[in-house]
Order: structure tokens, then C-alpha cells, then sequence
């Protein structure tokens, strides 16, 4: 059979500028139409004196320039810009790996720290998130019984927002850091950060693993320089998104394996990754997407058993203590609807959320997936290639986004709670036209470093 061309350059040079432009249009829109339709979004309650910035869920809030702390952050974002894609392409791989979380974990660390150490500590010292409550916990078994039955709004016990928001599995990591000893918001905030700097290079393993090395090269700088970064250091969401993208990369790995035990092996390890990811997000079930674009890069099937089957394990073990997954979507469903997210007009989030995305991946990934389009029907028709692994992550991630949004149960907060999806968009970036990539990166150091600058996001 005769292979598929790939589309011209012409054609991806169109599809980038059409990317840019309707990602230009759709921000515009996003940040413009509530106030010049005084449109209610209800992003966030409204309090005194605060000049609220939806799609995103925050407030203006300009820091200094001049700071020390935003000094130091804007000089490693140029210097990152000017060396990180040489050293990309040029480093053995373990230097590679070890680069981009080093790095990685700077750019969060240095990012968090334009708020002093209340970058850091803030978020996790709140009421609404994991740690009071974690740090109250004295029976796991009773609290996973009885879980449920808490999940219900306004009611004396009722779990807080987060804590009601999830399955149990993300309480249960920060009942673990208390038992260890780490209990302090700061001390906490650390470790959620230092966990979510493991997240790029959990999607280069995923890559290699799939062929694709040249590819993982090539989108390690977007993986680590995201604008991202101001919303995964001490957002619970990004250790999701670090547990999720191992476990896509296990999976990669299984597909991959040449003997029967590597896949099987790491097929079990898979599933038990993203088993506790689903554990940890009601929506991670919408990685399936992702997951199987997985599959599909190397057109093997075999670890989707023994993936299923360490899911399974997942899922047995938390219902033996009393939580079944299904049971808990019922009354999550109600408690969302009696809040802001019942409230919240689905004609504006349904699209903004899209506007959202676009400043926390960074406006890059508009462009990119706008470039993976004309790609799809060589990639259907059989094309071969490290290119076509990028579209197929890249695009698996756009459809589960696509039906978040559409579902009604995501509206805002997405900067986020797509954390986790926001790895396999930045894939994309590698299909840009070759001298769109670096000024491509200088938009995404520009777009993290104004977002850290402007905006208290809360997260």
C-alpha cells in the first residue's frame, strides 16, 4: 500500500495562521464579552474592591516588576528560552530527563516565589482545600465508608468544596503527607510541587516509548516552560496530572514491550496509575481519549487487559473499605448544581472554558492543534511516523476537552482542573511550522510570566 503524503507545508503554514487566529479571537472574546454584554459569569463571588478576570477564576492583582522575585523568574525564563531547546536536542536521554525536571521544578518554584513563601503556602492553608482536612483524619477506613454520605451540600458534616469535589484518593495523598510528618501549608505546598514537576518528564518516557524520541525533544522546552507552571505548583490538580501522565507513560511502555512480561507488567502498572488517578478526579475517566491514542501510536492493543485489570484493583480495593466510584456521581452531580457550577450560564463557559485553556497551556497549543488538523486523514489512512504520534496524543487530549466542556460539569476553574491534559496539547507545539517554534516559546515564557504578574488565580 502506498503511503499517505503528509500535507504540504503550505497547508500546515495555513492551518498555524488560522490556529492563531481564532486563538487570538477566542481570548479576546473570552476576557471582553462579559463586560461589554454584562454577562454574569459567576466565575468567582464577588468581593470588595476586586477586579475579577473571567474565564479565569482570580482577580487583577499587579505585583512589582522591579521585585527581586520577578527579576530572578523573567531572567531564568530567557535563559531557559535561549538554552533548554539546544541542550534538548543535543543531551543523552537520562540527561534529559533529569534536565527537564530540574528545570521544570525552578520554573514552579521561581514562579510561585513572585508571592514570596505565600506563593507556596497560601493555597494549601485554606479552608476549602485538602490539607484541614486531611490533618483530621485519624480513621481511613471510616472515612472511606462514610464518604459519600458527606458529600451532600450545606449539611453540618458536609466535606469542603475540594474535598466533596473529588473522589478520595486526593484526600488520601494529603492524609499521607500528614503522616509523614509534612503537615505545615508550606511544607505541603512543596511537596505538591516538587510531585508536579515529575509531569514533563513523565510525557517524554510516554514519547520515546512510542518512537517518538525526536518528538519528545523537540516539545520538552513547551513541556517545561508552560505557563501552566503559575497554576501546578501547589494545585492538588497537578499531582493528578503527574500521577496520570506516569501512568500514560507505563502504558506506552506496555505497548511497546517486546516480550509478553514487559507488557503485561507494565500494562498492570499502568492501570493501577490511572486507576488512582480516577480515584483522585471524577474526570480523569475522560484520559480514556488519551490513553488510547496510546495505543493506537504503536497499533497494539495487548497491555488493555492487564491495563483494565490494574484499574480493577484500584476500584476493588476502595470498595472493600466502602467507596464505589458510580455511587458517589449522584450526589457529587447534585452538590455541583447547588453551588456556583449550577449557577454558572453554560451558553458563555461552554466556549470560554476553551479561552481558559488557552492562557493556562499557553496560546501555543491553539496554534498546535490547529496544525495537527491537517494531518488527520494521512494519520487515518495509515501514515507512519513521529509526527503522527503528536497528532493522535495532541487530538485524543482535544476531544476529552472538547466533551469536559460540553458536559456541563466543567465550568471555569479549568485552568486547573485540565492540568492533566495540558502535557499531551503541548505535543502539538512540534507541528508548528520549524520557524514559528521558538518565537512560539518566547509567547509562552511571555504569556506564564505576565499571567504570574497580573492575576491572583488562587491556585
Amino acid at each position: 500500500m502506498t503511503e499517505p503524503a503528509p500535507p504540504a507545508p503550505r497547508a500546515v503554514a495555513r492551518a498555524a495562521w488560522v490556529g492563531l487566529a481564532l486563538t487570538g479571537l477566542l481570548l479576546v472574546l473570552s476576557f471582553r464579552l462579559p463586560d461589554l454584554l454584562d454577562i454574569e459569569t459567576l466565575s468567582r463571588r464577588p468581593w470588595p474592591g476586586e477586579d475579577r478576570v473571567p474565564p479565569l477564576r482570580g482577580y487583577v492583582d499587579v505585583k512589582p516588576w522591579t521585585s527581586p522575585e520577578t527579576v530572578r523568574v523573567v531572567v531564568l525564563g530567557v535563559l531557559a528560552w535561549l538554552v533548554l531547546p539546544r541542550l534538548a536536542c543535543t543531551v543523552r536521554w537520562p540527561v534529559l530527563l533529569l534536565l527537564t525536571y530540574v528545570v521544570g521544578l525552578g520554573w514552579l518554584l521561581a514562579l510561585a516565589y513572585v508571592d514570596g513563601s505565600e506563593g507556596i503556602a497560601r493555597v494549601e492553608a485554606a479552608p476549602d482545600e485538602y490539607l484541614q482536612t486531611a490533618q483530621a483524619v485519624t480513621d481511613v477506613p471510616a472515612l472511606l465508608d462514610g464518604y459519600i454520605g458527606r458529600i451532600t451540600y450545606g449539611e453540618p458534616d458536609s466535606w469542603p468544596v475540594h474535598v466533596a469535589g473529588h473522589p478520595p484518593g486526593a484526600l488520601l495523598f494529603f492524609v499521607a503527607l500528614v503522616r509523614l510528618g509534612i503537615g505545615s501549608p508550606y511544607g505541603v505546598g512543596l511537596a505538591v510541587t516538587v510531585v508536579a514537576a515529575a509531569t514533563a518528564p513523565g510525557a517524554l518516557v510516554a514519547l520515546r516509548a512510542l518512537g517518538a524520541e525526536q518528538v519528545a525533544r523537540r516539545a520538552a522546552p513547551f513541556l517545561v516552560l508552560t505557563p501552566a507552571a503559575v497554576l501546578m505548583a501547589v494545585s492538588a490538580d497537578a499531582v493528578f496530572a503527574a500521577v496520570t501522565t506516569w501512568g500514560l507513560a507505563f502504558l506506552a511502555l506496555a505497548a511497546s514491550a517486546t516480550a509478553r512480561r514487559g507488557t503485561i507488567g507494565w500494562g498492570l502498572v499502568a492501570g493501577l496509575f490511572l486507576g488512582l488517578g480516577v480515584f483522585m478526579s471524577y474526570g480523569l475517566v475522560l484520559i480514556g481519549p488519551v490513553a488510547l491514542a496510546v495505543l493506537a501510536a504503536v497499533r497494539s492493543w495487548r497491555p488493555l487487559p492487564w491495563a483494565v485489570g490494574g484499574a480493577l484493583v484500584v476500584t476493588v480495593v476502595f470498595g472493600a473499605f466502602g467507596f464505589w466510584w458510580w455511587e458517589a456521581y449522584g450526589p457529587l452531580t447534585a452538590r455541583y448544581q447547588a453551588g456556583l457550577g449550577g449557577l454558572r450560564p453554560q451558553s458563555y463557559w461552554v466556549w470560554a472554558n476553551l479561552g481558559a485553556l488557552l492562557v493556562s497551556a499557553g496560546p501555543v497549543v491553539g496554534v498546535g492543534v490547529a496544525c495537527a488538523v491537517p494531518r488527520v486523514r494521512a494519520t487515518v489512512r495509515g501514515a507512519v511516523g513521529e509526527r503522527r504520534t503528536a497528532v493522535l496524543l495532541s487530538l485524543g487530549a482535544a476531544v476529552s476537552l472538547l466533551v469536559a466542556t460540553l458536559s456541563g460539569m466543567s465550568k471555569s476553574e479549568v485552568e486547573r482542573i485540565w492540568l492533566p491534559w495540558v502535557p499531551w496539547l503541548l505535543v502539538s507545539a512540534v507541528l508548528l511550522p520549524e520557524r514559528w517554534r521558538r518565537p512560539a516559546l518566547a509567547v509562552q515564557v511571555a504569556t506564564a510570566i505576565v499571567l504570574q504578574q497580573t492575576v491572583f488565580t488562587q491556585w
